[in-house]
């Protein structure tokens, strides 16, 4: 979208992450003056990050038992932000402090911080996929499966796996009057995703249940392919 909007419009997309606890900006996408010769790819590659705080807030990434990750732009971990106008506590809520003890708001993304500060948000925590130790990001897989001519749409959850704790399941809508076949799209995202994080396998439906924002809605996904097995 980025690359498209710069192509074919001349405009410059400033990409930005925040939330309502954060009032509301946590980071831009703004270049620093190393990046001036960037290519045209680096350019876009770092624009399509959510970018670098601003003076006042601080954000950092850990793993689930709370270990502070490198922020070498491949780690992947969950976010956390901190600074004097993020809140901490929820208006009409019970006054208990939504900070931990020492004033990290857990925001629910995952994300990797790369050496120059930039953020790059890779998944919901709720809606990653723990595979054997490792985490796939369903954002990921998605944007790979819709890079295909004839997919539409396309949501990726994860489902129990014995093995491997959970393993993904691509739910699929083609495009209207598309063929495409379950081995088709798998070949097609063996040469956009690594091998072990290709999805266990590929359900087609007319649709995907949304929320009124036009968000995936995942629980519901999750509840209607609740009884889908992998095989071991």
């Amino acid at each position: 979208m980025v690359e498209t909007f710069d192509n074919q419009f001349g405009a410059h997309v400033l990409h930005a992450w925040g939330m309502t606890e954060t009032s509301p900006i946590g980071t831009l996408s703004i270049p620093l003056r190393k990046h001036e010769q960037d290519t045209m790819e680096q350019r876009i590659a770092l624009q399509s990050k959510q970018g670098r705080v601003p003076f006042g807030v601080s954000l950092k990434i850990t793993d689930n038992n709370g270990v502070t990750l490198p922020h070498d732009g491949v780690n992947a971990g969950l976010l956390w932000v901190r600074g004097h106008w993020i809140a901490a506590a929820y208006f009409g809520g019970d006054s208990r402090s939504i900070l931990d003890a020492n004033g990290w708001f857990d925001t629910g993304d995952i994300a990797t911080i790369d050496p120059d500060g930039y953020i790059q948000i890779t998944d919901r925590a709720k809606d990653v996929i723990k595979s054997g130790g490792e985490w796939i990001s369903s954002i990921d897989l998605e944007n790979a499966a819709v890079g295909h001519v004839a997919v539409a749409e396309a949501a990726a959850i994860g489902l129990p796996h014995p093995v491997w704790q959970e393993r993904p399941l691509l739910v699929v809508v083609r495009k209207a009057g598309a063929e495409l076949t379950k081995g088709e799209l798998l070949d097609y995202l063996a040469h956009k995703v690594a091998k072990w994080r290709l999805p266990n396998d590929i359900v087609f439906v007319t649709q995907l249940p949304h929320t009124a924002t036009g968000k995936l809605q995942k629980m519901a996904l999750r509840e209607i392919f609740k009884d889908h097995r992998f095989e071991a």
